[in-house]
């Protein structure tokens, strides 16, 4: 899926201009003699919160001994002033730490989950999003809780659009029997997981009830992988009640990588939960 996110376009070249610096040795206060401005202006560049002029990028790239980067950093650099994101119709309704993942997610080309807790929002019926909303959030109001609804749905037209992420979701067994609102809103969200397993870029596992301590026992978890970014970047994301946490850094990944792959084995095959997921449904008439 190409990476079209103004704001994913921006953190990116952002953390990729500080990886530049770093690997070079070169301070903050070195790139601001050479571009001829505070210090300031260039952590702000490094934390998104604005974007380089081209002539910048191109002084900050030959410091940093990366030219041969030039054109397909000014090609995102066009991309991340000029795209729009398509969530801003939803202005106010999520937090705005939470507007980075919503890009991430819609620009990923692979993502990989484990979710301890409940249904993956990316697989939520209407029925059951609401129910989820309500009872985390029971101070909200009622226009609130439709905004947020209106927002997971949307969320999920990736699935179905020309160039739909592979997604890979390891669920665990007490979710299926964690009921939100009541047992028909929950048969009817497990049936739907039943159709989505169907769906050729969507994998669903279900880790058993049995499986004791594993690599997941800290909670839950997303991978995010790249196809369209320079070097396949991949991103971790972890979420709390007031923020969402990136891990960005190789040796990050590799841990929520090999946490995923023992995840992976741990549950049953895509086939076997599927069963597991029907039978749990039938049990709810």
């Amino acid at each position: 899926m190409p990476t079209s996110s103004p704001t994913v376009l921006k953190w990116w070249i952002a953390l990729e201009l500080r990886r530049l610096r770093d690997k070079a040795g070169i301070n903050r206060q070195q790139v601001a003699d050479r571009l001829v401005c505070a210090v300031g202006k260039v952590t702000h560049i490094e934390i998104a919160r604005n974007l380089p002029k081209a002539s910048e990028l191109r002084e900050m790239l030959t410091l940093y001994g990366a030219s041969d980067r030039e054109d397909r950093f000014i090609e995102l650099l066009k991309a991340a002033r000029t795209g729009s994101d398509w969530w801003t119709q939803f202005a106010g309704a999520a937090p705005a730490w939470f507007d980075l993942y919503l890009g991430l997610e819609s620009s990923a080309a692979q993502i990989e989950r484990y979710d301890a807790l409940v249904i993956p929002g990316l697989f939520q019926t209407a029925a059951y999003a609401e129910a989820v909303i309500r009872q985390g959030r029971p101070e909200i109001t009622e226009h609130e809780v439709n905004r947020l609804v209106e927002l997971r749905l949307a969320r999920q037209e990736l699935l179905q659009g020309p160039e739909p992420p592979t997604v890979w979701s390891v669920i665990d067994e007490s979710v299926l029997y964690r009921t939100a609102k009541g047992p028909q809103v929950m048969r009817e969200q497990l049936d739907h997981l039943v159709e989505l397993a169907e769906h050729p870029t969507v994998t669903i596992q279900v880790l058993p009830l049995n499986a004791g301590p594993h690599a997941g026992i800290n909670g839950s978890f997303i991978l995010l992988q790249f196809d369209d970014l320079i070097g396949n970047p991949s991103v971790a994301y972890t979420e709390g009640l007031l923020q969402g946490t990136y891990y960005v850094e190789p040796e990050e990944i590799r841990e929520y990588r090999n946490a995923f792959t023992h995840i992976q084995i741990g549950a049953h095959k895509p086939v076997e939960s599927a069963q597991i997921i029907a039978q749990r449904a039938e049990e709810l008439q």
